[in-house]
């Protein structure tokens, strides 16, 4: 079997490569790193070690690599001859590899017949619906209809973390043991990708929202109380006791919206809460609170990690929630200085005053009682 997998980066070599070795594929990478291009197809192998006190390593065999820059002949062959597409390079990239594998698919048509699943495996809602739309764009009728037929997208949401990293040995990635990679099973097309690390259900948007509103919140909640307490990383944060317990109390609340919106298991989802937790303290795992902290003006988004959240509480109980609000409150302040957003969010504020400028980021009314909290947590 062979998979074609768009990102040779440490998510895409250390998670969804690694899954699809295991699950015995032969994987071909698609990168323009022709550093990493090229020692993918000297080595033909690499090295995956777990972060965590047993240091298990796994030998990632049957790979090779494609520069889509230098190669796109090759790259179309591979579209071609794939029996699975897998994606890990990050929202912003998945417009400019449509271009590619529109064309690889083109061909495919042409000579291979057998049906493909193409999975985004992007930290973003929707990822294989974004890139499918990119795909589509230039696409007549007539083919719309074949590659509807021939072709599906189904989305995926996915979980581990990565840290980052420099290594010795180029290719070595090290991740977390923990991994969650789950797939809309009703979008697949022809017969399920025998990969036995995805979980396929038929309703992919609890989990969607169990993995944004518990992993990503958490983590953006650790990283911006943190900072404001002077930690330089995720574990030292959980050290500090008021920082942990707003986190602790901040993923209570989102997981009575959860529980009330999806009816997952209480319990179940306590312990889902409290194995999260665990994660961002694995002490093998150093992630400054800068870098999970980064881009706060999309995380502040109405339909991201905290704002969205908060909305949905305030709906379901009638009133605010009060430590996701201390959240909001320390990613509106945060002035990281080499991260762009977190200064443009200030600037935005001494133009506009906090209120107008709490409108303006998340999309929340001046006169939301959201928005009234967020301005008394930060002392206006």
């Amino acid at each position: 079997m062979k998979a074609l997998h768009y990102g040779a980066g440490n998510i895409g070599r250390g998670f969804i490569g690694a899954l699809l070795y295991q699950a015995g594929y032969a994987t071909t990478f698609v990168d323009v790193n022709s550093e990493i291009v090229d020692l993918l197809n000297e080595k033909k192998e690499y090295r995956v070690v777990l972060a965590d006190k047993t240091q298990d390593e796994l030998v990632i065999r049957n790979v090779s690599a494609i520069n889509s820059m230098e190669k796109p002949e090759e790259l179309e062959a591979a579209i071609v001859e794939a029996d699975i597409i897998t994606t890990a390079v990050g929202p912003s990239i998945l417009p400019i590899i449509a271009k590619s594998l529109a064309s690889g698919l083109r061909k495919r048509v042409e000579i291979n017949k057998a049906h493909l699943n193409i999975i985004a495996c992007e930290n973003l809602i929707g990822g294989s619906s974004l890139l499918k739309q990119h795909v589509y764009e230039g696409l007549t009728p007539e083919e719309v209809v074949v590659f509807d037929e021939l072709f599906a997208f189904p989305d995926a949401a996915v979980d581990r973390i990565v840290p980052n990293q420099t290594n010795a040995d180029k290719l070595m990635v090290t991740v977390e043991p923990y991994y969650e990679w789950v797939v809309d099973e009703s979008a697949l097309v022809g017969e399920t990708p025998a990969v036995e690390g995805i979980t396929f259900v038929r309703d992919l948007t609890p989990y969607i929202e169990r993995k944004l509103f518990t992993v990503n919140t958490g983590h953006a909640t650790v990283a911006y109380l943190g900072y404001k307490k002077g930690c330089k990383t995720i574990d030292e944060a959980l050290t500090n006791e008021e920082v942990r317990k707003v986190a602790k109390s901040a993923l209570k609340e989102t997981g009575m919206v959860l529980v009330g919106k999806y009816g997952f298991d209480k319990k179940e989802h306590e312990a889902y809460i409290v194995k999260i937790l665990s994660r961002f303290e694995n002490s093998y795992i150093t992630d400054d609170v800068t870098r999970v902290g980064r881009a706060p003006l999309r995380k502040l988004g109405g339909n991201d990690r905290l704002v969205a959240p908060a909305k949905q509480y305030l709906e379901l109980f009638g009133h605010p929630p009060a430590n996701l609000i201390k959240a909001i409150a320390a990613a509106i302040t945060y002035d990281g200085a080499e991260d762009e957003e977190a200064q443009t969010i200030q600037q935005i504020i001494r133009s506009n005053g906090l209120q107008k400028a709490i409108t303006e980021i998340t999309g929340l009314e001046t006169d939301n009682p959201i928005t009234m909290q967020i301005m008394k947590e930060v002392g206006v």
